[in-house]
């Protein structure tokens, strides 16, 4: 998806594709753009970057004005990799917390990433969203697990909810040490073809999901590696701190 204006680039998950009782838009890393003021080229969305606070609050006030976005009408968390999830009804930014759900028409949830996956959940037949950050230590602490079960005490069906599973780190490229790789089942821990092990992010993920509930039917997984795509993404493991952020939103309209 091409947004005209700034010819901002965004992945739009197919199942909402022609829809409008739903939107959701996945940034790409846009690196014909750069903020006048930044440091980082394309469209760094993340305020813990190198750039400039103000550069990257005109680069959040272009992309929401861009999507027709309230910016009153936000809800960002403030991520600390922890499978810490809260119910909200307003705009603003919510501490300590890496998941987002809501049933208010017209709020916005946002998660950021840079080779961690952002996963967007909704139940468009009763009007029930979520949004979440998913690197290793929230996906090991089962934050989409959580994130279902939140959804159901607000009324979601988890056989009526979908998903979508962002670009982020492949299993070739996600080297962990042994201590990490025994938080993950070992059907998602490659520990054969490399010198240390390979966490299959992507298909874990996946896994804990269909485990909630959802339909194999009912989830996108993108094949897209944030590592390899240096045009298209941002990626902390190639970039290291001067790497800059992408952004996930989805918003219910009804």
């Amino acid at each position: 998806m091409h947004i005209s204006g700034h010819d901002f680039s965004c992945i739009t998950p197919e199942a909402l594709r022609g829809t409008k009782s739903i939107d959701a838009w996945f940034t790409l890393k846009n690196r014909h753009y750069s903020a006048p003021d930044g440091r980082i080229e394309g469209l760094n969305l993340g305020f813990n970057t190198p750039d400039p606070e103000a550069a990257v609050t005109r680069n959040r006030s272009l992309l929401l004005s861009e999507l027709d976005i309230d910016p009153a009408q936000v809800a960002y968390a403030d991520q600390v990799h922890s499978d810490n999830i809260q119910v909200v009804s307003e705009g603003g930014t919510y501490s300590a917390t890496d998941g987002l759900i809501t049933a208010m028409p017209g709020l916005s949830l946002a998660i950021q990433v840079a080779d961690c996956a952002a996963v967007l959940l909704w139940d468009a037949s009763n009007h029930i969203i979520g949004a979440f950050h998913a690197g290793w230590r929230g996906a090991a602490a089962g934050i989409l697990t959580k994130g279902v079960r939140s959804m159901m005490r607000e009324g979601a069906d988890p056989g009526q909810i979908e998903s979508f599973v962002s670009p982020c780190l492949s299993q070739k490229n996600f080297e962990v040490g042994p201590e990490v790789a025994a938080l993950f089942p070992a059907s998602y821990v490659d520990n054969i073809s490399y010198r240390k092990p390979h966490v299959d992010l992507k298909g874990f993920l996946a896994g804990q999901l269909q485990e909630a509930g959802l339909k194999a039917s009912h989830m996108e997984v993108r094949e897209e590696c944030t590592l390899d795509e240096a045009g298209d993404f941002y990626s902390y493991r190639r970039e290291g701190r001067q790497s800059g952020r992408m952004m996930a939103l989805i918003r219910l309209n009804r």
